[in-house]
């Protein structure tokens, strides 16, 4: 009889181990990637100093002491003072708040916008279908910086209406993921069922497709956050986003591009800070791609 017993164990150790949920799964495929888990620790780590850097900093984002003004670095200011002598290292910290802010509200919003729009469209067809999907076209026909400066400068600069812009031409991207996953969900065994019992469009839509079409939103979600970081560097490089003396990346850029060649510290450091959050976001982005899609997977 004991020996029965552990038999059944052992053949029954197998099954559960092999009973794993799809986002656990994700969660291991994703951490074998050294790449990945490289990427996550340079979002973490300025997910971090946005929310506890403003306390730690050394000093005030418009503290300034003309007579420190274009200091090198050093052991007092780290990465050196602009051109009103405020210490870069600290304007630099609060920057991260704002670059991050961006990044992800614009992208909840597109997403928002752009998964609605991509449901309804792929869900209903027909003459609906077409309108949104030629809405889309339209805007994408438009380069997304060219889009991007448009709406900016139809609602005036400044960073709220940056965001704003870079959530509208991030719409379409959302939009059209969405729809293509609609297209092929909807026509799923469950989904026709669900449908045979008179379930409402609104239960089938939130309840049944959108979960089942969330995978490829997050994928695209977590590149899109680089792609609107970088947008806003821009926004606020032309004049469009940040005003000063806020201490967004892009505009300290635009406001440091005059001394480019005796205070180089003054660019180069806002320069390193975009470079490393978009390269997180992207490395994280792949590794999750990677993880969560099955056509990459096989």
């Amino acid at each position: 009889m004991m020996t029965g017993a552990i038999d059944i164990k052992k053949e029954a150790a197998p099954v559960q181990e092999r009973a794993v949920g799809p986002w656990l799964e994700g969660w291991r495929s994703f951490k074998k990637s050294k790449v990945s888990l490289v990427g996550a620790g340079i979002v973490i780590f300025f997910i971090l100093l946005a929310v506890v850097g403003p306390f730690i900093a050394p000093q005030g984002i418009n503290e300034q002491d003309l007579a420190k003004r274009l200091l090198a670095p050093s052991g007092e200011h780290w990465f050196g003072t602009d051109d009103f002598g405020r210490d870069i290292f600290s304007r630099i910290i609060h920057g991260a708040r704002i670059s991050l802010w961006v990044g992800f509200f614009s992208v909840i919003l597109s997403v928002i916008v752009g998964s609605f729009l991509g449901i309804v469209a792929g869900y209903y067809g027909r003459w609906i279908d077409t309108i949104i999907s030629r809405i889309f076209d339209i805007m994408l026909a438009f380069p997304s910086m060219l889009l991007a400066i448009a709406v900016v400068s139809v609602l005036g600069p400044s960073l709220q209406n940056a965001l704003i812009a870079i959530a509208i031409i991030n719409v379409p991207n959302f939009g059209r993921l969405i729809r293509s996953k609609v297209l092929s969900v909807k026509e799923e065994e469950y989904i026709v069922a669900a449908k045979a019992i008179g379930m409402r469009d609104s239960r089938i839509l939130f309840s049944h497709i959108l979960p089942n079409s969330i995978t490829p939103i997050i994928v695209q979600g977590t590149l899109a956050i680089a792609t609107a970081i970088i947008e806003a560097a821009a926004l606020g490089f032309l004049g469009l986003g940040a005003q000063a003396p806020a201490p967004e990346w892009g505009k300290m850029l635009a406001d440091a591009r005059k001394f480019l060649l005796n205070a180089p510290w003054t660019m180069i450091f806002p320069g390193i800070a975009i470079m490393l959050t978009v390269l997180g976001f992207n490395l994280m982005g792949d590794g999750l791609r990677d993880a969560l899609d099955p056509k990459m997977k096989s």
